[in-house]
């Protein structure tokens, strides 16, 4: 089989914000960017365009993540004012505010029905969110340092999180349950991302401080590779929308694309530290954002 190169050309640098850019997020039409700041302030954009489509709109701290719900209604993001605050991504407007956290806010993420929403915290808890409501229906317990990410597994039975604690916990969303924990990593886990299902049971991607990646079965936690092309930390992890490859941002200054054999596919160099990534769900564009307070956007050439 002849490997598969991608190239990916960049098409647009979106600037607004004054300072690094923490996380970025697509709406699930593939037309909108968030991207969130040490600035205190959420931008919304125009992927095809690269301009804003609203005024920025804030927190009162740095704002450390973004989700947008499955149906692109509503957003999500998580402050170090350590508040969840919901949006409307057509004009800005504030919708909802969840206070429970009692320190920063680092991952936020919806449930697959968009039903529900997660919330991860330095305060070393995960909690569940009615976010129509603004009630708190549950808090899962165990990492003994911060939570630095959290994602839900594609058919939303699976939470993962990953910990300053070097450790990933795998947890039953309905039951709270602790399923496992996973401990190969030396150093904070940065971000966790699942495959999409596609004909195969999903796939769990870590990255760490450490500068490696790994894969694991999401169901058993058994370690499938272990990746170390990296020279640095990783920040950001990201699969693409098909599931055949994924994306890992790193304070080495680089974004890499990977297969999942642990191939290593394409680098995308940048001139300073890489902290998100994020693929469009239509599969066409790659955002990336870090250090240089800018969101760049990319399209995909396929050779052979």
């Amino acid at each position: 089989m002849t490997k598969l190169i991608q190239t990916w050309q960049p098409i647009h640098t979106l600037t607004a914000h004054s300072a690094p850019v923490l996380a970025i997020a697509w709406s699930p039409d593939s037309k909108t960017i968030a991207s969130s700041s040490i600035d205190t302030t959420i931008q919304l954009w125009d992927p095809e365009t690269g301009n804003p489509t609203t005024a920025s709109i804030a927190h009162e701290d740095f704002v450390n993540a973004v989700a947008f719900s499955p149906n692109g209604q509503i957003f999500a993001s998580g402050s170090t004012d350590t508040t969840v605050k919901l949006w409307d991504p057509k004009t800005g407007a504030d919708i909802q505010t969840l206070s429970g956290h009692f320190k920063p806010v680092e991952a936020v993420a919806f449930t697959p029905d968009g039903q529900i929403l997660a919330s991860g915290s330095w305060d070393k808890t995960i909690k569940l969110w009615n976010w129509q409501t603004g009630e708190a229906i549950a808090t899962f317990t165990g990492h003994t340092k911060p939570i630095l990410s959290i994602a839900i597994s594609p058919d939303g039975q699976i939470l993962a999180s990953g910990s300053w604690d070097k450790t990933i916990k795998l947890w039953h969303l309905n039951t709270g349950e602790l399923q496992t924990t996973l401990t190969e990593h030396s150093a904070p886990v940065e971000c966790v991302a699942f495959s999409p299902m596609c004909d195969r049971e999903s796939i769990l991607a870590t990255g760490s401080l450490d500068g490696t990646i790994k894969l694991w079965q999401s169901q058993t936690g058994q370690l499938i590779h272990s990746l170390t092309a990296h020279s640095d930390g990783v920040r950001g992890i990201a699969f693409s929308p098909d599931g055949q490859s994924f994306a890992s941002a790193s304070v080495d200054k680089t974004v890499k694309l990977w297969d999942l054999n642990g191939t290593n596919i394409a680098t995308i160099d940048h001139s300073n530290y890489v902290f998100a990534v994020a693929f469009s769900p239509d599969g066409q564009m790659l955002a990336t954002a870090g250090e240089d307070q800018t969101i760049r956007v990319f399209t995909q050439t396929h050779q052979s």
